[in-house]
């Protein structure tokens, strides 16, 4: 098993009573449901016949109770009637443990180290039972040897049944409320955070912004960077080495952080399959002018993975007055219509006009417009739709679907509950806010969305706020400026592989890295709010899965299958090779074996593959391998001393976010670290740090305190980085830096002044205060914001 015990070693059961007595606290391993093909139970499609303990949820299909049924019969054959009726039981018993949702504990699969069980491990009072009555169904029942050189040896035997971890032993697991409560439910920590899991899909891309299918039958993704180049990968994850599309030449961007110019949006048509055409949306300059530009471009006749670049004709273009709140969503909807979401055309507060743009149905900005490009071939470049809202508004644009938007990041329109269909044709979109609050809206035809009027529930423009004519729409949810900066939009889950997942509206927030999710209530319409955090401890500990990504959720993504993804980057640079695609797990509960199959449409492929090769990994566990000994030594308790005291090494491998994205925290009650007096000021060089705030009084972590002017105070996070983190980190003496925290991830400092903010180190100064920043003493932040880091000497993520 991969706890605590494994971790010192095997002699830890004998010395279970001393290490109690001395004052040391073993927790239990946190429940890990796994299957023996290392995968989470499910729900089988067809009730079980033979198993049925395990007939709502386990590791059985009906095609695998059917093969341990005929198992069963072919043991008992060689029993009279009192055989019969002294084992029938027990022999089912053992069969049916490839059912358990714990299967995998039950036969030590989950260990490499150990060889797989062909007995489920019994709990000694069971085994001590079974031995005395049916002692020769273990022949039949397992053809390990061992077993038949320790049958006369009951005692013996029992301890080689026995399990290391007790808590998983067969039948006391079943009876367990810890292992048993709330199984095959999305797991959630104390707090309530869900808790995830990932599997990275792609990396080293330059701030991926939208991935998109074409809905053609070739489950091909097709990854956009904001310079303006798109990526084709196949099913298999390997990606073409020729671009399907580069316009990197005409797009407008630029490699400082922050830059909302770019190839923002790309959409397939509908009927692309068999019309070949797909949309872009992307920022220009022309002449001293910088303008969106959408475009629709041709798959090139030669090449089905390459767009034919001379084919592009431009469809819309709207003159932006600022460079930033450019929008960026195109896509359709279910009525077949082309959607652009416009933002406000930027500074703050949509200064433009007596109302701004966004309230203006006369402007195009701040907007969601709905056009009809089919059969465009002859005659104008789009249409109409007969049924726009303002069709028939004297000075309204015709385009207007709704209005009243700020900058509309990322939205998606659901594709209803598999079975009945609800919810199916919605859009949804996050708004992001100017300073106070960010939304999700769910966008409806001739709808105001409140902006300027209105962010989130807030007025921002009292006066236009208080206008009885607004009749603006309110968001389903908005969160404060505390839990994140900049929402992005996401999806409602609609796949197969992950059923409890079906129906949650999952998003995130750019600045803070926080992912959330939404779930409508069907009776009251209200929208529950749950956070979603990594698993920790054992919870992803699955082949292939990752609990940590990087902090900047730029997009959100779907695949043809209808599976959940998201995109982010290490730093939030246009020419930033640090981004990722990950693809959403549950960990809890899956779909049933073949109940998600599809054979993809074969792709002719003409330009060379780049095979996947993840860089990804599971933090803060160790996982076994077969290379691992045990300890062989007679002073133990010197050794486990030993260990105890080393300083633990963060596992983090670069800045990610593992759990939650930071809150600010609270010391704990009794376990606050208790901290002496500090020298006298004088004793402390200018630019001198501290780390504080750690609840476990950890040396290696905390708040960043840093000494200026004679005093101590705390630094913001505004462009908090892991460079930044380096600086300090090589200060107090150590070698690496594995984390840039924010949002307060070590608590308020509000005793402190804030000293420093908007600090852009390079990662070889001396101090925080030969990088670049605000000035001393000049913050626009507040202690909700404070920095912190994490240290070590080491990037191993091994202990």
């Amino acid at each position: 098993m991969w706890d605590f015990c494994d971790m010192f070693g095997r002699f830890w059961h004998s010395h279970l009573i001393l290490l109690n007595l001395l004052g040391f606290f073993i927790a239990p391993v946190a429940s890990h449901p796994q299957c023996l093909d290392f995968k989470p139970p499910f729900r089988p499609q067809q009730e079980l016949q033979f198993c049925v303990m395990y007939k709502h949820f386990g590791c059985c299909d009906f095609a695998k109770d059917q093969e341990l049924m005929a198992k069963y019969y072919k043991i008992m054959d060689n029993f009279d009637y009192y055989g019969y009726a002294n084992c029938a039981a027990y022999v089912n018993d053992l069969l049916c443990q490839e059912c358990s949702p714990y299967a995998a504990h039950l036969f030590d699969a989950e260990d490499p180290s150990t060889p797989l069980r062909t007995i489920p491990g019994l709990c000694p009072d069971y085994c001590s039972t079974f031995l005395d009555r049916c002692k020769s169904t273990l022949p039949l029942i397992s053809s390990d040897p061992r077993l038949s050189e320790q049958q006369h040896d009951s005692a013996q035997l029992c301890r080689h049944l026995e399990l290391d971890d007790p808590d998983y032993c067969y039948p006391h697991l079943l009876s367990n409320e810890r292992l048993t409560k709330n199984l095959g439910r999305v797991s959630e920590d104390p707090d309530g955070c869900l808790q995830l899991c990932l599997e990275e899909v792609a990396n080293g891309l330059r701030n991926p912004l939208a991935m998109v299918h074409a809905n053609d039958g070739t489950h091909r993704l097709f990854v956009a960077e904001q310079v303006g180049v798109v990526w084709v990968y196949l099913p298999d994850r390997s990606r073409l080495e020729n671009p399907f599309l580069n316009i990197s030449k005409a797009v407008l961007t630029s490699n400082w952080e922050g830059d909302e110019r770019g190839f923002l949006g790309i959409t397939f048509h509908p009927d692309f399959k068999y019309n070949g055409k797909l949309y872009v949306y992307y920022s220009v300059e022309v002449g001293f002018d910088e303008r969106i530009r959408i475009s629709e471009f041709h798959i090139s006749a030669a090449d089905m993975n390459v767009v034919d670049h001379t084919s592009e004709r431009v469809i819309l273009e709207v003159d932006e007055p600022a460079s930033n709140h450019n929008g960026g969503q195109i896509l359709f909807a279910d009525d077949g219509y082309l959607y652009i979401f416009t933002g406000d055309g930027g500074m703050a507060g949509d200064p433009f006009g007596l109302f701004g743009n966004s309230q203006n149905k006369s402007a195009l900005l701040g907007k969601v417009l709905r056009i009809d490009v089919n059969n465009n071939e002859k005659g104008p470049l789009y249409r109409i739709p007969p049924d726009n809202p303002f069709v028939h508004e004297k000075g309204a644009r015709p385009e207007v679907f709704a209005y009243g938007a700020r900058n509309m990041w990322r939205c998606s329109v659901d594709r209803g509950d598999p079975v009945t269909r609800d919810g199916k044709g919605r859009i949804f979109c996050g708004d992001v806010g100017q300073n106070k609050f960010e939304e999700i809206d769910i966008v409806e035809k001739g709808q105001n969305y409140g902006w300027r009027a209105r962010e989130g529930f807030s007025c921002y423009d009292k006066k236009l706020c208080a206008n009885s004519s607004l009749d603006d729409v309110l968001p389903i949810y908005a969160y404060p400026h505390k839990m994140g900066k900049s929402v992005t939009g996401g999806y409602v889950y609609r796949g197969c592989e992950h059923p409890n997942l079906n129906g949650m509206y999952i998003f995130g927030d750019f600045m803070s890295g926080r992912l959330m999710s939404l779930k409508e209530d069907r009776h009251t319409g209200q929208w529950d709010y749950k956070e979603i955090c990594m698993g920790v401890g054992l919870t992803c500990a699955f082949p292939g899965l990752i609990n940590n990504y990087y902090p900047y959720i730029i997009s959100f993504a779907e695949d043809e299958a209808g599976e959940l993804y998201f995109m982010s980057t290490e730093i939030p640079s246009a020419t930033s090779p640090t981004g990722v695609v990950y693809k959403v797990v549950d960990p809890s509960r899956r779909a049933p074996p073949r109940a998600c199959h599809y054979d993809p449409l074969p792709v002719k492929v003409k330009s060379k593959t780049i095979k996947f090769q993840p860089k990804e990994s599971l933090i803060g566990v160790e996982l076994p391998t077969k290379q691992q000994m045990i300890p062989d030594t007679n002073d133990w308790l010197q050794e486990l001393i030993d260990m105890l005291a080393q300083p633990k090494l963060a596992t983090t491998v670069r800045p990610t976010t593992t759990t939650r994205a930071p809150r600010p925290t609270k010391p704990r009650k009794g376990r606050r670290r208790k901290q002496g007096r500090h020298r006298s000021e004088a004793a402390h060089p200018k630019g001198a740090v501290r780390l504080a705030g750690d609840d476990l009084g950890r040396a290696d972590r905390g708040r960043v305190e840093i000494f200026a002017h004679g005093e101590w105070g705390t630094v913001c996070d505004d462009l908090w980085n892991i460079n930044n983190a380096e600086v300090v980190c090589r200060q107090l003496g150590y070698r690496h830096a594995l984390k840039a925290s924010k949002a307060a991830e070590f608590g308020e400092g509000s005793h402190l002044r804030i000293l420093l903010d908007d600090v852009q180190c390079q990662g070889n100064e001396a101090t925080l205060l030969d990088c670049l920043h605000a000035g001393v003493g000049s913050s626009n932040c507040a202690h909700y914001e404070d920095a912190g880091v994490v240290c070590g000497n080491s990037l191993d993520t091994g202990h």
